[in-house]
């Protein structure tokens, strides 16, 4: 979460956050009736239907509607909501879970489509992965409804059309065709959807259709957010892919999800523009465009890559009293490194022996251990390479120490670096029970 957060404040959202129970009709709305089944809803006590919050859409739609006039246009928000879903537990999906919700409001330039994708990929950079793990997928429902009526789609078939080209890739061509023949299509229209959205190269599809009056402004509008995308530095990330369509009927344009490289994992993340939701959720006829990205996917990847940090217990100090009678000056000095260095400590909450809070130091994950002798003296440990500096605690603790290093030179030895100058410093050599 704090990759999520860092990356968002760089890009200039403000975070927010909304209720984490809100009207079952906020989701029947968006999503239909049948969305129902997928919910823990239930009767409140005032004896209206309420549902824990399965996604955070509705919620930010209706919040930026009520304060549509009042807010600088446009509005760059961010959240980090729980969520929850009931559903059938398996890999990648959870029915609790943590997502990163990145929206723009007000803003209908390509420009904006851009800058939305180009978050969701500066966290995947954030987290360690590269255009070798991770690849965005881009399209235009613009463009794509131009290009199936070009070839003969009605519009009653839109609709069972992109149904069709949203599973294209989890079922066999013969299922998906025989889906399009019951609709009424010809089997030659049908076989040409096929040949539309199968996998090439975005200037191969130009190609073969930019001779479409209806696409050349979709065609434009796609050049553009691909050299937005270039200039942002992420062109590498990105190919344009029509079977991306998003299945959720409230998508107006530009679409994308995230995958990983292989092919073994579900969408990482997914959204796009939906310029009509906020007129039909929040009473705010403004155009919006968004994604959410969840933490088990992006878990199960980080974890697959070993870009998941340690799970181990970590501290930068355990703060031991010599003995007994300095657990007060022990106290203080724990203090002080949290409060002027940031640092996180540790400190024995009863007395104990210094072997004993020594031995706690290494199983709470600390390298570094203060021994207080007194208010004045104190040695500092690094507890991994057994290495050790006596200090005077005032000047320590005020950042006004040195030591001296292997080769003579004298080294700056704050709280907040100590432990990068012990690999400088001499081995004292410590005995095992030192």
């Amino acid at each position: 979460m704090g990759a999520w957060r860092s990356v968002a404040h760089r890009f200039g959202f403000v975070e927010y956050d909304g209720p984490p129970l809100e009207p079952l009709d906020l989701y029947t709305r968006k999503s239909g009736a049948e969305i129902v089944g997928q919910l823990y809803n239930f009767e409140d006590k005032g004896g209206r239907e309420v549902a824990l919050r399965p996604e955070m859409t509705p919620t930010f739609a209706r919040m930026a509607g009520a304060r549509a006039n009042a807010l600088r246009k446009p509005v760059r928000w961010f959240s980090v909501p729980q969520l929850f879903r009931y559903e059938r537990q398996q890999r990648g999906r959870l029915r609790e879970h943590f997502q990163l919700n990145v929206d723009i409001v007000g803003e209908t330039d390509v420009a904006a489509d851009a800058e939305l994708l180009a978050v969701a990929i500066e966290v995947m950079r954030e987290l360690g992965l590269s255009s070798d793990d991770v690849q965005a997928r881009v399209s235009d429902r613009r463009l794509l409804t131009a290009l199936l009526i070009g070839i003969g789609v009605t519009e009653d078939q839109l609709g069972v059309a992109y149904a069709v080209i949203d599973k294209i890739e989890r079922e066999p061509r013969e299922v998906s065709t025989g889906r399009l023949v019951e609709a009424g299509m010809d089997r030659a229209i049908a076989d040409a959807l096929h040949e539309l959205v199968a996998p090439r190269a975005y200037a191969e599809l130009r190609a073969a259709h930019a001779h479409r009056a209806a696409a050349a402004e979709h065609f434009a509008r796609l050049d553009r957010y691909l050299e937005t995308l270039a200039a942002l530095g992420v062109a590498d990330w990105v190919r344009v892919d029509l079977t991306i369509v998003r299945g959720l009927d409230y998508y107006t344009g530009i679409v994308f999800e995230l995958f990983d490289a292989k092919g073994e994992l579900r969408a990482i993340c997914g959204g796009g523009r939906y310029d009509t939701l906020l007129a039909a959720l929040g009473d705010a006829d403004l155009p919006a465009l968004g994604f959410g990205m969840g933490d088990v996917v992006l878990t199960e990847l980080l974890r697959d890559r070993g870009l998941l940090p340690d799970p181990s217990p970590s501290l930068d100090y355990w703060v031991a009293p010599a003995d007994d009678s300095q657990r007060l000056a022990a106290t203080h000095v724990a203090s002080v490194l949290r409060r002027e260095w940031s640092r996180s400590v540790e400190y024995p909450l009863r007395a104990q022996s210094l072997g004993k809070q020594l031995k706690s130091a290494t199983a709470a994950g600390a390298r570094l251990a203060v021994i207080v002798h007194d208010a004045v003296h104190a040695t500092v440990r690094d507890l991994t390479r057994r290495a050790q500096c006596d200090v005077e605690l005032p000047r320590w603790l005020a950042g006004e120490m040195s030591v001296t290093t292997a080769d003579g030179s004298e080294l700056p030895f704050r709280p907040d670096a100590a432990d990068s100058v012990f690999d400088a410093l001499p081995d004292p050599s410590l005995p095992d029970n030192g």
